[in-house]
């Protein structure tokens, strides 16, 4: 994982995407430096290791349908859709309840025990020789990966101040678009395996990459920290500064324990259903191309085996973009913009698709498409976990917009191929046009619902002192600034 640029740091009494201003933190570049630094070597790799195979071990079913997977089970385009929709219901249902445990049972036990667990199953695709051997997989692999987004992006929230959270979540996020780039390389060079030990080349696809996850899942129990204080890599004093800068921005003032109170506040949060429908919005974009981009460009022409491969090059654009619009929002603060403009992108790029009959065009439409939904997801997933507090409120709102995006994921698997045929996606491609352009939609209603409340707080910070303020309020809090 590449490290920050130097100027990314910040002054450390800054008070600009901070909730207080009474914990100022005494400035120390050094410090300040060394133990983000120090997160970003030990942490942030792991995360994003996690991520990435996750999403790897979700949608290769896309290039071992490719290679013969749909074909060998005798499964319709119906039957496939259903099986991709078993994969989406126990994933929705685990993300609350597993973002909620996280904190209780810790996340260096129960985020490598996920990821064991479903590298497992993964493996065992590998093996199924019927189209009902399938479908459980799918769903046992729902639901252990169900809680793993929502739960690194909490994770995170426990090591970096939300001004510093945009660029870390995208750079575990991007592992999905890397995973976009991987899964075609890797599934070009895996499907020469056919026939190895009387099993088809779609089936090593499934038992190589599901047997990697497993032993990463294992080596991780011993590379995870818990959380700043048992973090082996920080000395007394950093733990003692990293503590202090969360506290600082307000991230660290969490109820002592969980409280259903939390939970139904976060769904009183208007910014919180404003993200939803913008989640739910990009998952039905994300998911699509994630599961169909090698079936598209199959379908412009290209064989099965140099479809894998042109499947890269638009996910190795997405992973560049997605870096330089993170740094963008960390650096300025403007989370609404870069949604909007990144939604923007999708627009073009569906309407690319749609407009032209020429094969080059509709390739290229990719290349605006796929970086677009792979830059907004890790921004409204940055944007959400910024803008609720405390820790249960945070967690609730998190899982919510996970939720919704899963849901749209499940709308992804029947809008290509079963509700709208190939291998022009006609309809398909109508509706991600329309829905990239309410994706922008909401994030400016948002944008501007967040700039009112913070408007609204700083009249109230001219008129009443931190002191006699109500105590509990946490994002509400007149002294808790949004990110806009």
């Amino acid at each position: 994982m590449a490290m920050l640029d130097d100027n990314e740091t910040k002054d450390a009494t800054s008070s600009i995407g901070t909730g207080s201003s009474d914990h100022r933190v005494i400035e120390d570049r050094a410090m300040e430096k060394r133990v983000w630094r120090k997160i970003d070597m030990y942490v942030v790799p792991i995360v994003a290791m996690f991520y990435l195979l996750s999403f790897l071990d979700r949608t290769n079913v896309a290039n071992a349908r490719v290679a013969g997977l749909q074909t060998d089970l005798k499964m319709t385009n119906k039957e496939y859709s259903i099986a991709l929709t078993v994969t989406y219901v126990p994933y929705i249902v685990a993300e609350l309840p597993s973002n909620l445990m996280l904190k209780a049972v810790g996340p260096n036990l129960m985020l490598p025990t996920m990821l064991t667990l479903w590298g497992v199953v993964t493996t065992l695709q590998g093996v199924v020789k019927t189209y009902s051997g399938l479908l459980a997989c799918r769903f046992f692999l729902g639901l252990l990966e169900g809680g793993v987004f929502p739960g690194l992006v909490l994770y995170l929230s426990y090591f970096y101040p939300r001004y510093k959270m945009n660029l870390r979540v995208s750079m575990f996020f991007s592992a999905a678009s890397l995973s976009g780039a991987f899964s075609g390389i890797l599934a070009f060079g895996i499907i020469n395996m056919n026939g190895i030990g009387n099993r088809p080349g779609w089936a090593w696809i499934f038992i190589l990459e599901g047997l990697f996850t497993v032993l990463f899942g294992a080596s991780s129990y011993f590379t995870l920290p818990r959380s700043v204080d048992k973090a082996w890599f920080f000395t007394s004093e950093e733990k003692s500064y990293v503590n202090a800068k969360l506290l600082e921005d307000n991230t660290q003032k969490d109820e002592e324990m969980f409280t259903w109170k939390e939970v139904i506040e976060a769904t009183k949060l208007p910014q919180v259903w404003f993200l939803a429908m913008t989640f739910f919005l990009d998952g039905v974009v994300l998911y699509s191309l994630a599961y169909f981009s090698p079936s598209i460009i199959q379908g412009l022409g290209f064989t099965a085996a140099r479809a894998q491969l042109m499947s890269v090059p638009p996910f190795a654009v997405g992973f560049v973009v997605a870096m330089i619009s993170a740094w963008i929002s960390d650096r300025y603060q403007c989370r609404g913009i870069v949604v909007i403009v990144s939604s923007i992108f999708c627009v073009i790029g569906f309407a690319m698709f749609l407009g032209s009959k020429s094969h080059h065009v509709q390739y290229g439409s990719l290349f605006f498409s796929i970086p677009g939904t792979y830059t907004t997801a890790p921004t409204l997933s940055a944007w959400s976990s910024n803008n609720a507090a405390p820790q249960t409120r945070r967690a609730t709102a998190i899982a919510i917009g996970f939720i919704m995006t899963n849901s749209g994921g499940i709308l992804a698997t029947w809008l290509l191929g079963s509700l709208s045929p190939a291998p022009e996606y006609t309809s398909a491609t109508i509706t991600l046009l329309v829905f990239s352009a309410v994706m922008a939609v909401f994030g400016g209603i948002n944008l501007f619902y967040l700039w009112n409340q913070n408007k609204k707080k700083a009249e109230i910070r001219k008129t009443l002192t931190r002191e006699h303020e109500a105590s509990g309020l946490g994002d509400r809090s007149a002294w808790f600034i949004y990110n806009l």
